[in-house]
């Protein structure tokens, strides 16, 4: 089997820096709109008088994008555990794809913790000291009562140092355990047999565990606290069937256009085939959780339960993006990939993945934007801008490290069953 290397064209390169560069500028002056009144609704009260500052929206946008991406790069180290956990052999020709999603982990983890703290009062209410003074007329007693899921060790409104240990934590353990993924996945290039594979699935096994624990958690932090007063005993899974369609879709896309380019040899419309089917399969399980979640809530009709749904259903702001984000999720993928013959084809994978990676960054938008900014959100140039920054960094990481090592490992145990793979 001859070994094939990615090469990462200067051409290549000079697009992804064009799109960052576009994307800073359509920044730019998405700032400049908002902060002159042209965001919406940005006037409140008297004539003249701001009520909103332009910042607030531009730490929403960052936050939603990093999370975003943080959440397609773990997907990508998932989807790589989940093949050899599952002993599957289909796959041995483009599980390095989504493993390379995991070089983004530490990029991520620092951003985080650096939005975080400048944008932590106008992202999470829950960090305003006031809200834990018993003496303060803003005194939350709800929001008091879940002080220590934040701040243990010390007192509300404080450093949060239990919500920060869990971010740290978990990104350092996310990372170490994809590095050491890499590092014995790689070595399948030098040695043959089965001993790296047995190897793989422990260490795949435990990936899966500690990912199942803190990608909850995870969302319950950097998601679900932003609305504070709600939650959801099912949002864990939502916000994972959100990331998980998305990184599949992203692994589908990419796989795509390098079997365009020629490379990809052990790649076959089987194999296309199988990775439409999970794009289209994954799409009516995020469906069934997005249905699952509102319809509890919606028939129990509980008022501290159902504001989450009414600030993005019954608001004028959002209402559209609302039903937008169930046509782009699901109606489109469900119809277009429902046939055999969609899901072999390159063309009909080209056209819906897009889709559907940027129908699953407007649904972290619609869990984000209407806790933080409220009547203010909408989607304007600094929104697109920071998505194409993001995606132009995302890409470049992946595709420069992609091109550092072979496409798949001639040495896998299983690759001869890929190569025979039939469905």
């Amino acid at each position: 089997m001859v070994e094939e290397r990615f090469d990462f064209t200067p051409k290549a390169k000079k697009n992804l820096f064009i799109l960052i560069a576009v994307g800073i500028v359509l920044t730019v002056l998405g700032i400049i709109t908002v902060s002159m009144g042209g965001g919406h609704h940005e006037l409140e009260g008297a004539a003249g008088e701001h009520a909103f500052h332009w910042t607030k929206r531009l730490y929403a946008n960052l936050w939603i994008d990093n999370v975003f991406f943080a959440g397609i790069a773990l997907i990508g180290v998932l989807f790589f555990a989940i093949q050899y956990a599952a002993q599957a052999g289909w796959s041995a020709g483009i599980k390095r794809i989504p493993l390379t999603y995991g070089y983004w982990i530490p990029f991520a983890g620092i951003l985080m913790l650096v939005f975080f703290f400048l944008g932590q009062h106008d992202l999470f209410h829950w960090t305003h000291h006031d809200l834990y003074d018993p003496s303060s007329h803003e005194y939350d007693s709800i929001i008091a009562g879940k002080a220590g899921y934040f701040f243990f060790p010390l007192h509300g409104g404080g450093l949060p140092v239990f919500f920060l240990a869990r971010m740290v934590i978990f990104f350092a353990v996310w990372y170490m355990l994809f590095l050491k993924l890499k590092s014995v996945a790689y070595s399948e290039d030098l040695d043959g047999g089965s001993e790296k594979w047995f190897k793989l699935r422990k260490l795949s096994a435990i990936f899966i565990i500690f990912f199942a624990v803190s990608s909850s958690m995870s969302a319950w932090d950097w998601v679900m606290s932003i609305d504070t007063h709600w939650f959801s005993t099912m949002f864990g899974w939502y916000n994972f069937a959100s990331w998980w369609v998305a990184g599949l879709a992203l692994t589908a896309l990419i796989v795509v256009l390098l079997k365009d380019k020629g490379y990809l040899s052990v790649v076959n419309s089987n194999h296309i085939h199988d990775l439409g089917k999970f794009v289209f399969a994954f799409s009516v399980f995020w469906t069934y959780i997005w249905f699952s979640q509102f319809l509890l809530i919606y028939y129990a009709n509980i008022p501290e339960e159902t504001i989450y749904f009414v600030e993005r259903w019954k608001n004028s702001h959002y209402a559209l993006l609302f039903y937008l984000n169930l046509i782009v999720n699901f109606f489109f993928p469900f119809l277009v990939l429902m046939t055999r013959e969609s899901k072999r084809h390159t063309r009909f994978i080209k056209v819906v993945a897009p889709v559907v990676i940027l129908g699953h960054w407007l649904d972290f938008y619609l869990m984000v934007t209407p806790g933080t900014l409220k009547e203010h959100g909408g989607i304007g140039f600094m929104e697109i801008g920071l998505l194409m920054v993001f995606l132009g960094a995302f890409l470049y990481v992946v595709l420069n490290q992609l091109s550092k090592a072979p496409l798949f490992a001639k040495n896998h145990p299983m690759l001869n069953e890929s190569l025979h793979h039939h469905i």
